[in-house]
């Protein structure tokens, strides 16, 4: 994956246990101490008193939401097959001499990431990036416990994957928020940094919601990251496919990669795929094993750029051109014409084709997805309904 604060405690719980304990001290002697041989020693049940009043103290909303999810929070051990190069035998890479004098080779190789039980009867929830490509998957539990994971299904679009495991019992689980993020509320971040902890306790990280309905453009790998969470909370290599919780242990996100530096590295700006993005690929995933993009429109699109937008008397290059149509498309059908200029979907702004693509990937054949289009300088509201791909 290219890619704490806790909170101290309380002050006011500090006062609270320092008056209970002076509170105890002016007692009468016969309810507070005892004596033996002339000197007073303070009776247990008022230690034991203070110690829980102080406990108590230490116990936050954060300590409570990492007591509910840790359960939860799985190591994934990962066996798949890489595309290696070999390294070139003058001792430096170019890419003139690694074309002829290194090769291409597969090998297999380990990885770890995170993961986490989202039902009692074993599905787990992860990234593509974690488990897409695995041979072997292996699931360990924070007591130890391994499970040997079937792949059920995996989206690179969205960098998101299903595990199945058959446990001996109900497994503890965790749900997913049905609220959108709140910027500046408590993000808690879970999972196995770098695989260091392995059937163990997960490691946990603090910080906030820093925004969210963050957009990229299409990585070179194909996957597309849009109206994702940003965060704070520190995300290393090996957290991939763990949780993003809130201060109630349910789940805002999963962690999927970091903007770092040259050399890598959390500093402090991570991303989440959106648990109502999350819920709606397993759901597909869990059911079909697969999530159905086949849809179809009929549109051929341009790049809107300067050139085009004087021509077309526009004040902005945000959007794309409608170069062409297929005939009896659901793109005719719906009353597109050649150098209609797409500016929205579903009221999302459109900058250019990747934005429009991007957007696209939501839908699925059958839906009706509204498009905002600018025609002889005027604003137009287009439904299209997207048809399947044959052939």
């Amino acid at each position: 994956m290219p890619l704490l604060r806790l909170d101290a405690m309380p002050r006011s719980s500090l006062f609270l246990a320092a008056f209970i304990l002076m509170l105890g001290c002016n007692q009468p002697v016969q309810s507070q101490r005892t004596t033996t041989d002339g000197q007073d020693t303070v009776q247990p049940q008022a230690v034991q008193a203070a110690n829980e009043t102080i406990w108590q103290g230490r116990q936050t909303a954060i300590t409570r939401a990492v007591e509910v999810a840790s359960p939860a929070i799985v190591s994934i051990n990962v066996t798949e097959v890489r595309e290696v190069r070999s390294r070139s035998p003058f001792g430096f890479s170019d890419p003139v001499f690694d074309q002829f004098f290194s090769r291409r080779y597969r090998q297999q190789v380990q990885s770890v990431g995170s993961g986490f039980v989202m039902s009692p009867d074993g599905y787990i929830v992860t990234n593509d990036h974690v488990a897409g490509n695995a041979l072997k998957i292996t699931v360990a539990f924070q007591d130890g416990k391994t499970l040997e994971g079937e792949l059920v299904g995996t989206d690179p679009y969205t960098d998101l994957a299903l595990i199945k495991v058959t446990p001996d019992k109900p497994l503890p689980y965790l749900s997913f928020s049905q609220e959108a993020p709140l910027v500046g509320e408590w993000a808690i971040a879970l999972g196995n940094p770098f695989g260091l902890f392995e059937a163990a306790e997960p490691s946990v990280t603090v910080g906030v919601v820093s925004a969210t309905g963050r957009n990229f453009s299409p990585m070179n790998d194909g996957r597309v990251y849009r109206d994702m969470i940003q965060t704070d909370a520190a995300i290393n290599r090996g957290n991939s496919g763990g949780p993003l919780v809130n201060a109630v242990g349910e789940v805002l996100g999963v962690n999927t990669f970091i903007y770092t530096q040259q050399g890598g590295g959390s500093i402090g700006i991570g991303f989440a795929v959106p648990s109502n993005k999350v819920q709606g690929i397993i759901s597909e995933l869990r059911e079909n094993g697969a999530v159905d993009r086949s849809y179809y429109t009929g549109l051929r699109v341009v790049e809107l750029n300067r050139r085009f937008a004087i021509a077309l008397e526009l004040n902005s290059t945000d959007g794309v051109i409608v170069q062409s149509l297929d005939d009896d498309s659901p793109a005719s059908t719906s009353g597109f014409r050649p150098y209609d200029v797409i500016t929205s979907v579903n009221g999302e702004p459109i900058t250019n084709s990747n934005d429009l693509s991007g957007r696209l990937i939501d839908f699925r054949p059958g839906d009706d997805v509204r498009f905002g289009v600018i025609r002889d300088g005027e604003a137009l509201d287009l439904t299209l309904r997207l048809a399947r791909q044959t052939g």
